[in-house]
């Protein structure tokens, strides 16, 4: 049985190309990497949307959902930085908690 992942990569670009022509040159970076992983789907958000208010935060929060790749980059990164749960936390903008399950998961 296969997952049904959207395509985020296209989603983003023709959001882009649609909505904010002006900004195509900012994420020619990342649209031209060949995986487009969960991370760069969350910088992409944060790059179209900027400052976002209280209520959006926390509605953006609940719907957070991490594949294995994404992960292991978030641990990879406290790893590189020397960063403890509560800082990659913050960095993330997720659980400390979660943070601690998963390094009992996949450290």
């Amino acid at each position: 049985m296969t997952k049904n992942i959207p395509d985020y990569k296209k989603i983003y670009i023709d959001l882009i190309n649609e909505k904010y022509p002006e900004k195509k040159e900012e994420f020619k970076i990342i649209f031209s990497k060949k995986d487009f992983s969960l991370l760069d789907v969350m910088k992409c958000s944060k790059m179209l949307v900027g400052k976002e208010d209280e209520n959006t935060f926390v509605f953006n929060q609940k719907l957070h959902s991490f594949d294995k790749e994404s992960i292991l980059k978030i641990l990879d990164y406290q790893k590189d930085h020397n960063y403890n749960n509560s800082e990659v936390a913050r960095y993330f903008k997720i659980s400390r908690n979660t943070i601690a399950s998963w390094k009992k998961r996949f450290v």
